[in-house]
């Protein structure tokens, strides 16, 4: 298991199209390095099949996210696909002061949000080879409708037009999950080694 740089722990955003891969690769790194942590996002929309509240994400109602907003308790918010999204900004502070660097994963509209709220933190875009690619992970992912898909893959197409602005683009190509998740863990390391303590 690799050490923990030495420096500070830092945030890092991660980002990129739907069916990227970005969970994974998430997953991945998180069992790799147990010097990083991960925070539940906070969503408005139902949980996907094998989502746990508090583990993948915390599910608000949209009473309770209006809570959560008038106590400003998100360090970025938005709503993506109809539904809304935050990032819990006490979970972030809280990784941060037990010494782990958190990665955030969010969508485009929130890492542009969290570049300007977190100076310094690492933004990291995980795409796929092509579209073709993006188009059969979705299919095989089975969870959204002919006409989400077509949304998604639209959406996608802009957000990898927009991956230039990131500090680092990994590919995640069919099979080379791991390899992305070391990719990740080895940026997170240099930044965070970059980082004075």
């Amino acid at each position: 298991m690799p050490q923990p740089p030495e420096g500070s722990p830092i945030a890092v955003v991660l980002s990129g199209p739907s069916g990227a891969g970005k969970d994974t690769v998430l997953r991945l790194a998180l069992s790799l390095d147990d010097s990083l942590a991960t925070v539940a996002t906070a969503k408005t929309r139902p949980p996907r099949p094998g989502e746990q509240h508090g583990v993948h994400h915390v599910f608000l109602s949209e009473q309770e996210f209006d809570e959560w907003l008038a106590a400003d308790a998100f360090l970025e918010h938005a709503t993506v696909y109809g539904h809304r999204s935050g990032v819990p900004r006490r979970a972030v502070e809280d990784c941060l002061q037990a010494g782990k660097s958190v990665i955030i994963r969010t969508d485009i509209q929130g890492a542009r949000s969290l570049r300007e709220r977190l100076p310094g933190c690492l933004l990291v875009f995980i795409t796929v080879p092509d579209l073709a690619a993006l188009r059969a992970r979705m299919q095989g992912r089975g969870t959204d409708s002919a006409a989400d898909m077509e949304l998604r893959l639209n959406q996608a197409e802009a957000e990898i037009a927009e991956a230039a602005w990131f500090d680092h683009v990994i590919i995640n190509a069919d099979g080379a999950a791991r390899a992305a998740a070391e990719a990740l863990i080895n940026h997170i390391h240099a930044a965070a080694s970059a980082t004075p303590a």
